[in-house]
């Protein structure tokens, strides 16, 4: 990890010139920093959780210079079949900034008008949240929640707080599971109705109680591990849903009979919607969201190579680390 100097990017038609204020650093941030990021080539800048203001515009539209925004991070084809189906968070051929392009981890990005997000009325720290947050409010559009039905949710990283937010913010019944107190903390914060702590409860005998031995309606997997992928289907309701977030690099063995017998819906979540960034801006605005418990680290701009050092080296640590240009 280097600082270098670069040329400042010149703009195309339909572009604005964004001058970055903050950027939160992403778990496949800290994969491409430890060379395990198999989307990457390098060199690469990271950098998709976004805080920035307008400095110039090519052409009109509804975000004007001086407005603070943030980006959406990912591209589309429009053709392939999920573009098609109006699912442009899954375009199979999405590249997005910090993974497969650059990304804005630098002082100034082109991006084109349309994926400028206007948030007036939040504190950069709120704006450099969004997009994580919407991972988690795209899981949970994705698990069909009702008020009321209780979601069980394995992972409370940034991407599994997102998730509780987003289920809270819709009346359901949370119970987060981790592995560490200080995060079942900060789900409890997020209005996380039940909490366990797996290293040290009997987790089945917990959920069970919790839900007289029916189990979640919904289970949302946000950790990427084989055995809480298991859990998962093992821990669902009958005719439940189980929502994948978090990627395994390992295979996962299933007892098929589980999945047919209780009718389980598994779907995969991936990335986040235009209208999910629209849902977390306004849970944000309704201050549901306290995101001051979320960013556990700050470092200057000319400390991303320590700040990632730093989370490589303690990773139980961080929930979220931002960096201020």
């Amino acid at each position: 990890m280097s600082i270098s100097e670069i040329t400042k990017p010149e703009q195309t038609s339909g572009t604005a010139l964004v001058r970055i204020e903050r950027f939160g650093l992403c778990g496949s941030d800290l994969n491409t920093y430890r060379g395990g990021n198999p989307l990457v080539t390098y060199p690469r800048v990271p950098g998709h959780e976004l805080c920035g203001v307008v400095e110039n515009i090519e052409s009109g539209g509804a975000v004007k210079i001086g407005d603070t925004v943030t980006i959406n991070p990912y591209s589309q084809c429009g053709t392939c079949s999920a573009c098609r189906a109006g699912r442009v968070n899954c375009c199979r051929h999405n590249q997005t900034l910090g993974v497969q392009r650059d990304g804005g981890a630098t002082e100034y990005l082109v991006v084109p008008m349309e994926k400028l997000i206007q948030v007036d009325g939040l504190t950069e720290e709120e704006v450099a949240c969004i997009e994580p947050l919407s991972v988690g409010s795209h899981a949970i559009e994705r698990s069909r929640v009702r008020k009321g039905q209780t979601v069980l949710v394995f992972g409370c990283g940034m991407i599994g707080l997102g998730v509780i937010a987003a289920a809270v913010y819709r009346a359901a019944n949370v119970i987060a599971v981790d592995i560490d107190d200080a995060k079942l903390e900060r789900a409890r914060s997020l209005g996380a109705k039940f909490t366990i702590n797996s290293a040290v409860q009997d987790l089945e005998k917990v959920v069970a109680d919790i839900t007289q031995g029916e189990g979640a309606e919904i289970v949302v997997e946000a950790v990427g591990r084989p055995e809480t992928y298991v859990a998962a289907v093992r821990l669902v309701a009958f005719a439940g849903r189980v929502v994948y977030v978090g990627y395994s690099d390992k295979a996962v063995t299933y007892e098929t009979k589980i999945i047919l017998t209780k009718e389980i819906d598994i779907v995969g979540s991936r990335n986040a919607m235009p209208e999910d960034f629209d849902r977390v801006i306004a849970m944000l605005r309704a201050r549901s969201i306290d995101v001051g418990t979320l960013v556990t680290q700050r470092f200057e701009f000319e400390q991303t190579g320590a700040a990632f050092e730093y989370w490589s080296e303690h990773p139980g640590e961080v929930t979220k680390i931002h960096v201020i240009v």
